[in-house]
């Protein structure tokens, strides 16, 4: 598709006057670096002298971090414990400038936060401390109790269903989201996990990576054969009343499936060569551009277009960062000017 200079400025122009409430769950990304210089005496292990510590906002929450910086108003919701690290990712919002309107709090939850030992810039390790159960059903009626007033109050033009497989986006509160959205003629955005992979109906567009449709699916799916993906799609558009689906491919870009009244129109967006220093936050990126394009209702090919520049620019950044629209922008600019 053609566009123009000017109509990319009217676009990310746009993105200004949107709003955006995420679902999901939230985490810590919590990063502990340091040097290493010599192997520890009680096991073959390297021993990391910290030198600094870094907590981020990660999950849910850095997806609501890449639509404040593409220039939207995002209101998160989610279910977090009421433990110090709960304390710590509510300061981390305050200091983002992000609303803690949606966040409930609950002795029965521990907040999630993963740790990344680093040491000589190399990632270590990992440990994860968290709760993957489903949240109980008072947690489940406080969700959508705080889901129904922002909806209400704010009125959001697009919501993002963020699933990490941690709990927070149950059977109940996904149909209830659904049906909320559709009652009121909001588009919905799902980033989905194999738990829940087939509870998402009725929906907008739903953006699994490769993996995940492979698992959700029970079926190979290959990157580079544009039939299989055709296939998986059309299994999606069917069984789930889904309306665009969208592969992420890592380095072979995008698949986009749009169903439309003239039929299933699809296409492939080659990912663009890049330096990748960390594909971490890269499917957070993707799938906040795609949500504030489809708040400006634009065609799902310019959609998967941008949202793949965006992913592929983020992973040229080490560790979780958010998107930097001046440089999509110019992106954007280069790669319609090109064609």
């Amino acid at each position: 598709m053609n566009i123009n200079k000017e109509e990319i400025i009217h676009l990310f122009e746009k993105f200004n006057t949107s709003k955006v409430l995420v679902i999901g769950d939230v985490m810590i990304d919590s990063y502990l670096i340091g040097k290493v210089d010599r192997i520890s005496p009680e096991a073959p292990v390297p021993v990391v002298v910290l030198k600094k510590r870094d907590n981020m906002l990660g999950g849910a929450a850095n997806v609501a971090l890449n639509i404040k910086s593409l220039g939207a108003e995002a209101f998160l919701c989610s279910i977090i414990g009421t433990d110090k690290q709960g304390d710590e990712l509510l300061n981390l919002m305050e200091k983002s400038g992000l609303k803690s309107d949606g966040i409930v709090r609950s002795s029965e939850r521990i907040t999630t936060t993963k740790f990344r030992i680093i040491g000589n810039r190399v990632q270590m390790l990992r440990v994860d401390e968290e709760m993957d159960t489903d949240i109980n059903e008072l947690e489940v009626k406080q969700l959508l109790d705080r889901i129904s007033e922002l909806i209400s109050v704010q009125k959001p033009d697009v919501i993002i269903l963020q699933d990490y497989n941690k709990g927070v986006l149950t059977l109940d509160v996904i149909t209830k989201v659904a049906e909320i959205a559709k009652i009121k003629g909001i588009p919905v955005a799902v980033d989905p996990k194999k738990k829940n992979f087939s509870s998402y109906k009725n929906i907008t567009l739903f953006k699994p990576n490769l993996k995940e449709i492979s698992e959700g699916l029970k079926i190979d799916v290959e990157a580079t054969s544009v039939e299989s993906l055709q296939r998986a799609a059309e299994i999606i558009h069917t069984k789930q009343d889904i309306e665009q689906v969208m592969i992420t491919l890592s380095e072979h870009g995008v698949f986009m499936s749009s169903r439309g009244t003239t039929g299933i129109n699809s296409k492939v967006i080659p990912a663009v060569l890049r330096s990748i220093a960390d594909v971490s936050g890269a499917g957070d990126t993707v799938i906040s551009v795609v949500a504030l394009c489809m708040a400006q209702k634009n065609d799902p090919i310019l959609t998967a277009t941008l949202s793949n520049l965006a992913g592929g620019l983020v992973c040229e950044h080490p560790g979780v960062v958010a998107i930097d629209k001046d440089e999509l922008f110019k992106e954007a600019v280069k790669e319609f000017e090109s064609r």
